[in-house]
């Protein structure tokens, strides 16, 4: 039985925080800290990002054990939720690509920015 502190808990864990993203990446000026839409699309975008993979998380698990199991309809089944799994990665791979996009509109480069000599 594992103890209630085990760090292979079955309780989700988020991918980044409010907290440790804004001290990681937040400017001088802390525009990201004044735009709460902003962080409402962060947090939303985490919130799918994890869900999805905390589903994935489980069918792995599933196809591990219908592996070990080496029951032919297990295997057959396996089909099935190793496409639900490259579904759900290009979910995760989407939702990315618009949180990114969404990002480069809030927050366009200043010019010079980014660029090398």
């Amino acid at each position: 039985m594992k103890s209630p502190n085990s760090s292979s808990s079955s309780a989700p864990r988020s991918i980044m925080t409010e907290t440790n993203f804004s001290s990681k990446y937040a400017s001088d000026d802390d525009e990201i800290d004044g735009d709460p839409e902003a962080w409402a699309a962060f947090t939303d975008v985490f919130g799918q990002v994890q869900s999805v993979l905390n589903r994935n998380r489980q069918l792995i698990h599933e196809v591990n054990e219908n592996h070990q199991s080496k029951i032919r309809g297990n295997m057959v089944k396996n089909v099935a939720l190793i496409q639900e799994i490259n579904g759900n990665m290009s979910k995760v791979v989407s939702l990315y690509s618009n949180l990114s996009d969404n990002i480069s509109e809030r927050f366009p480069r200043r010019s010079g920015e980014g660029k090398s000599s």
